[in-house]
């Protein structure tokens, strides 16, 4: 194991931190549930013949660069840097991938390992691949590698049973959740990144990049979180069920939802709070409550669709309280009727 570093510059270091710190509601909800299942990950590693961490690692070897003190020292130093302060025992291997696409991705089960192509690097500045180098360590302390592998089970396995109407519809709404989860696991990350880097507007660039390109002087933050604003408003309820739409099959959520989603968590003063020392520690994992992060989960995703002003939301939130309205009336009925 490579020798901890401080970081370069006065990032405070958050020993111990739980992942819980950082992650969204309702992907926090399905790890710790995930979690407190004896031997799942055992079971997930067995199921995924198809995935080889150890093939795929060769492969990298063989036609990637690895970062050393020697290779792209500047991305190393990152790397120890993210560890560092979010207390990962071990230091994930970084490689680089020559692939004009920006992307970074972080693999593996037992040892973890971080896959950045050469078009980010391009992309973005120092501080910028600070965040994303941030948001891939913070995949791995999530654990969500293996997690993900089960998506990646499943969707391999639908297109195997497409031609059983039932059976692919079945697979098909499972994949969806998990979707949706997956989703939620990014906007997950990137608070992880932004605790690592420690440069909120850096994070916030760094997204943006992802939908603009390079051209950093002809977008501003400010502009692009209107942007956000006005994709929530936007249009009537068509275009509210065009945008659930257009998530079908998707990973990642949407450039300025991201954005948007990282700097509410900013301003509502849980960054600044964690930075303080007020987080949950790791050795606490074992003792947190399904019940209430479930319970967390719902909240939150309440709290999203009382605050947006999409149309199609608001159908669903009156139909959905117009059914809890009905089973109220209809228990209380009967409850009357018993007494």
């Amino acid at each position: 194991m490579r020798s901890m570093t401080t970081p370069d510059r006065n990032r405070v270091q958050l020993p111990g931190i739980s992942s819980r710190a950082y992650e969204h509601p309702a992907d926090r909800s399905a790890l710790v549930a995930l979690r407190s299942l004896t031997g799942f990950d055992s079971v997930l590693k067995r199921m995924s013949g198809v995935f080889s961490e150890r093939r795929l690692r060769l492969l990298l070897l063989a036609s990637a660069v690895r970062t050393t003190e020697t290779q792209f020292r500047a991305l190393y130093d990152m790397g120890r840097d993210s560890a560092y302060i979010l207390d990962l025992h071990r230091i994930p291997e970084i490689y680089v991938q020559q692939d004009p696409r920006p992307y970074a991705m972080a693999i593996g089960f037992d040892e973890p390992f971080i896959v950045v192509s050469t078009g980010l690097l391009d992309l973005m500045d120092e501080e910028e691949q600070r965040f994303v180098i941030g948001h891939e360590t913070a995949h791995i302390l999530s654990g969500h590698a293996v997690y993900r592998t089960m998506l990646f089970i499943l969707t391999a396995l639908s297109l195997r049973v497409a031609w059983i109407p039932l059976g692919y519809i079945g697979l098909r709404v499972i994949i969806a959740g998990l979707e949706e989860w997956q989703r939620k696991s990014e906007l997950s990350a990137d608070r992880g990144g932004m605790l690592a880097g420690q440069d909120p507007e850096a994070a916030m660039r760094a997204l943006m990049k992802l939908a603009g390109g390079s051209r950093l002087h002809e977008m501003n933050i400010e502009a692009f979180l209107d942007q956000a604003r006005e994709y929530d408003t936007a249009g009537d309820v068509r275009d509210g069920l065009l945008k659930v739409l257009n998530l079908l099959g998707t990973t990642h959520p949407f450039a300025v939802t991201r954005v948007a989603e990282l700097d509410r968590w900013r301003r509502n003063g849980e960054y600044e709070a964690i930075l303080g020392g007020d987080y949950p520690r790791r050795e606490d994992d074992a003792n947190a409550s399904i019940g209430e992060e479930i319970k967390a989960a719902a909240r939150s995703y309440r709290e999203s669709w009382s605050q947006s002003q999409d149309p199609f939301i608001g159908v669903l939130r009156d139909v959905a309280e117009g059914a809890v309205n009905a089973g109220e009336r209809i228990f209380n009925r009967f409850s009357r009727r018993e007494n």
